[in-house]
């Protein structure tokens, strides 16, 4: 009996740390989990941030890494505007924003926690021009703001290991926690390989990143045709980086129809 009444309280104790280590995404309201604070996530962000600029040179001084910069500083800046409209800016007083392409025929893009993005040049065929290419950006700075990262990552400290602090599985599981911080945060397969985000985590930062592009002054039409172009790169072979972490279907292309014309209600023409 008492031991029944103390795995009652356990379990009650247990389910209010979880309450307690909510947060909310931005835009959709949803409530997630976020066990990890958010200096940790930022210093381990940044550590591998520099690691991969360390063996990659990003690209200075052409045009198409003018275009990478200033798509995403309009769109960092529409996340600013929009997060300090709706109480949120504390969410981003951390951020240290910075856009990079990298020579590479992959087509890839991320963003880590921090606001760190990086663009291959692989991508840019694709994109078709600036409007294109905020698609992908929006799409994965929607991704950082969000928090999926961490939401993944303490599913999986969760799943793993019950739930400790993140400081005292750095302790006692150095190679699990760094796993889970590789699979939640990787940037391509030469840093780590990314889980797939889920359906869920897609249609977010799908919904999130239209509306931060159209802020900015981008055209969220572009992103049917988008999003076409890159089903197409398929075909005859295997899926780029950046769909093998990121599902394209016929219900997600549904969705983004369904997207636009919220979206639209946000675009602010001139750029």
């Amino acid at each position: 009996m008492q031991g029944r009444l103390i795995k009652k309280i356990f379990t009650l104790c247990f389910v209010c740390c979880l309450a307690a280590a909510c947060a909310t995404v931005p835009i959709t309201g949803r409530r997630q989990m976020s066990l990890i604070p958010a200096d940790t996530i930022l210093s381990m962000s940044y550590q591998q941030y520099d690691a991969f600029l360390a063996e990659h040179e990003p690209v200075r001084d052409t045009k198409e890494a003018a275009m990478v910069r200033k798509v995403g500083r309009d769109i960092a800046d529409a996340v600013e505007t929009y997060m300090r409209q709706n109480g949120m800016k504390e969410q981003l007083q951390q951020y240290d924003w910075e856009f990079q392409l990298v020579e590479d025929d992959a087509v890839n893009a991320w963003c880590m926690p921090g606001g760190k993005v990086v663009v291959y040049s692989g991508i840019l065929p694709v994109a078709r021009g600036k409007h294109g290419l905020a698609v992908v950006m929006g799409h994965e700075i929607a991704h950082a703001v969000a928090n999926h990262g961490n939401e993944r990552m303490s599913q999986g400290m969760l799943a793993q290991m019950g739930g400790i602090a993140l400081s005292e599985a750095l302790k006692t599981h150095p190679a699990t926690t760094q796993q889970l911080w590789m699979t939640a945060y990787g940037v391509g397969t030469q840093v780590g390989l990314m889980l797939p985000y889920s359906r869920l985590h897609e249609k977010e930062a799908d919904r999130m990143g239209l509306i931060f592009m159209a802020m900015a002054g981008y055209d969220p039409r572009v992103a049917e045709d988008f999003w076409a172009r890159m089903a197409a790169q398929k075909e005859g072979g295997a899926p780029p980086e950046f769909l093998s972490t990121h599902p394209a279907d016929d219900t997600r292309m549904a969705n983004i129809r369904r997207m636009i014309p919220e979206a639209m209600q946000y675009y602010r023409q001139g750029q």
